[in-house]
């Protein structure tokens, strides 16, 4: 049975100009260029401001052509037919024509290294397919990741070739001989000891090294090197000489091939940049690469005439107008949606300087005020998701370096005599106690806390963990040095 009901319901919908703010607001300058660029090429009632040049230093012919070539009318846009290809093509080449190639440069991968390698080898077609496979699973740093096991499964089920453990060991030393260094290695620790081999062990520093290797490198990894020196019946400067040795090798092999699949780096565009004049603060977009918009005329003026002439219009023709003034409306919302969010921006980034104006004065880390995103909404009336979408992936260029508007915003604690701090610069602290500690005795989270403590911070030692972790900083037995 079907029954009919009204029924009142309070809706909130973001206009289209809202979601453009809302996505652009996202955006870093370092892309806005290409959205921009996009926009202009899926619309074409946008276009770029150009300098307005003197009419009456043009010739009348040049502007009689540039009139004729801006013109364009609805009629024209509906007559418009594709032209047939052939009419594009011109075959006025003659066979006496000089054509050259331009050359190009590149370059060997690794695995291709590899497999060239493999070619000034005495193998039979078994071991050659044996050995490709296995270059084939070994990874960008140079490491066999697979187990032999699983290799000769594959080898089983995909090249239909039966092996057994020891005629894959064989193929995988003679893999392992090649270059670089300590390639088609298990682990870190055949890595290294396929390096070292191939060093003369006659010298005491190498031959210590290898021994620290083969036959301690559980203990070298945990530093306990009270155990080694014991155990190889070795003195501390011998010891200290053989670590030498190994610290010159390197853990990634395949690394340190030079290919063209190399990544490219990426450089830091700022999307604010904060100058200090005359003791003040002076703070800018960088607008360098994003150009402006603005409505084409042409259109504009285009859509007013039929709209004033509705009279003797044809469907074809209203449906171009309606064409044209959804691209207007969407050309407009898309340029108030650019000013919006070169406003939003410049808001929400000053606020920062102000919040933290005593930090962009001087540059020092400790003087970061804790501040959270819900600080600067309350300052700028705005929500914390617009905060959060300003903040995300923008960087500001500062007289002392660039930086991340996610860098400015930390947690704060209460030191013992009620003054508020930010983690920063407890972590500074943290930084600055590790880095100037006795490195044969490195201080422990527990020791750090003391000192904090006696510093005023209260922290725990799960606390002081916790920051010592985020700041990429090793346990203390770790950091001990000989």
């Amino acid at each position: 049975m079907l029954k009919q009901n009204l029924q009142q319901k309070l809706l909130q919908k973001l206009s289209p100009l809202q979601i453009q703010v809302i996505k652009l607001l996202e955006i870093p300058t370092a892309q806005l260029e290409q959205r921009i660029k996009k926009e202009i090429e899926e619309n074409p009632i946008l276009e770029l401001e150009r300098e307005q040049s003197d009419p009456d230093k043009d010739e009348p012919e040049v502007r009689e052509k540039e009139s004729e070539k801006d013109e364009l009318s609805i009629d024209e846009y509906i007559n418009n037919e594709d032209i047939p290809a052939y009419k594009l093509q011109s075959r006025n080449f003659s066979k006496d024509d000089k054509h050259e190639d331009i050359p190009f440069s590149t370059g060997a991968t690794f695995h291709e290294h590899l497999v060239a390698q493999l070619g000034l080898r005495r193998l039979n077609d078994r071991q050659r397919d044996i050995a490709e496979y296995i270059i084939g699973n070994i990874d960008e740093d140079g490491y066999l990741r697979r187990e032999i096991d699983e290799i000769i499964d594959d080898l089983a089920f995909a090249q239909n070739i039966e092996v057994d453990e020891r005629e894959t060991l064989d193929v995988l030393e003679v893999i392992q001989d090649f270059d670089p260094a300590g390639v088609a290695a298990r682990d870190l620790q055949e890595c290294l000891l396929l390096q070292i081999q191939r060093k003369d062990r006659t010298f005491p520093d190498v031959e210590n090294a290898f021994q620290v290797l083969k036959y301690h490198f559980d203990e070298f990894t945990r530093k306990h090197y009270d155990k080694i020196t014991k155990r190889l019946h070795i003195d501390e400067d011998e010891l200290k000489d053989a670590l030498a040795e190994v610290l010159k090798l390197n853990p990634k092999p395949g690394s340190s091939y030079s290919n063209t699949m190399a990544k490219t780096v990426q450089h830091i565009i700022p999307d604010f940049i904060l100058e200090i004049e005359d003791e003040k603060f002076q703070l800018s977009l960088n607008n360098r690469n994003v150009p402006e918009l603005r409505i084409s005329n042409t259109y504009a003026d285009m859509l007013e005439d039929y709209s004033a002439n509705k009279k003797n219009q044809t469907k074809d023709k209203k449906d171009a107008v309606m064409f044209v003034k959804q691209k207007l409306d969407s050309a407009k919302w898309f340029i108030d949606a650019i000013k919006q969010r070169q406003n939003t921006l410049m808001v929400v980034m000053e606020a920062i300087i102000d919040y933290q104006k005593a930090y962009f004065a001087e540059g020092d880390e400790t003087k970061l005020r804790p501040m959270i995103l819900k600080d600067i909404a309350e300052i700028t009336n705005l929500d914390i998701s617009t905060i959060s979408r300003v903040s995300n992936s923008k960087y500001i260029q500062t007289h002392f370096g660039i930086f991340s508007l996610k860098y400015f915003f930390s947690e704060g604690m209460q030191t013992d005599t009620g003054e508020e701090v930010s983690t920063r610069e407890i972590k500074k602290i943290l930084e600055e106690c590790i880095s100037n500690e006795n490195k044969r005795k490195p201080l422990t989270d527990d020791k750090l806390a003391s000192i904090l403590k006696e510093k005023s911070y209260n922290i725990a030692r799960r606390t002081v963990a916790k920051y010592r972790e985020q700041l990429g900083i090793p346990v203390a037995r770790l950091r001990k040095e000989l």
